[in-house]
């Protein structure tokens, strides 16, 4: 009888070392696919995923409308609810996250990008009354491997710190140069207002605004 009850006792343990083998090898199994998919998709990064036109779905779901953006010079053709800013367009919709999300109120300017050249908070403005325009975001604002001239002149003036505002900082700068309304100091401060900066780089920035606006004259 003894020897019953051991043998029932080893069957058990084994039955128990065999499922936590089991779902050990699982857990790793998964882990391993999640890890690769991440990898995967940091390679890739958002703007190459945008970097190819979007097609329309055969069938939008209910409560949507077919919109159409020309984003850094590609047509994406969007399901989109009415109510759905320009911001959330391209960070949720077409993974373009170098527009950032603040305030989402317009206060703090890190949501600017270029609407036809002019400065515009995305998150005041409905992707569906983007629709005819050329949007220019951060990511569409180099030449390959060619920065722009206000992101070149940014970093060489250290004008960032976290680089949180830096994308909106950029794009507004290069609407003030389009402007060209911009003279002084002053001028600068006064039309750069809308972006905040938290980290207070705000003097670097200035500097290399002038900078830009030197070599672009």
């Amino acid at each position: 009888m003894g020897s019953s009850q051991s043998n029932r006792s080893n069957s058990r343990r084994t039955g128990d070392g065999d499922a936590a083998e089991f779902s050990r090898r699982e857990m790793l199994a998964g882990a391993a696919a999640v890890g690769a998919a991440i990898a995967f998709d940091s390679v890739l990064g958002p703007s190459a995923r945008a970097d190819a036109p979007s097609a329309a779905p055969a069938n939008p779901p209910a409560g949507t409308v077919q919109v159409t953006l020309n984003i850094n010079g590609q047509d994406h053709t969007l399901p989109l609810e009415p109510r759905v800013s320009l911001l959330d367009a391209l960070r949720e919709h077409l993974g373009l996250t170098g527009t950032k999300k603040g305030c989402d109120h317009g206060q703090c300017g890190a949501c600017t990008v270029l609407r036809d050249g002019r400065r515009v908070n995305s998150c005041l403005t409905l992707a569906i009354a983007a629709q005819g325009s050329k949007i220019t975001t951060v990511e569409g604002l180099a030449d390959g491997q060619q920065l722009h001239p206000v992101q070149s002149a940014f970093i060489e003036h250290d004008a960032f710190q976290c680089g949180y505002c830096t994308p909106g900082q950029i794009c507004s700068a290069i609407g003030l140069l389009n402007e060209r309304r911009a003279k002084t100091d002053d001028d600068i401060r006064e039309m750069m207002s809308g972006n905040l900066c938290r980290c207070g780089a705000y003097p670097n920035i200035v500097a290399a605004i002038k900078d830009a606006m030197a070599k672009t004259a």
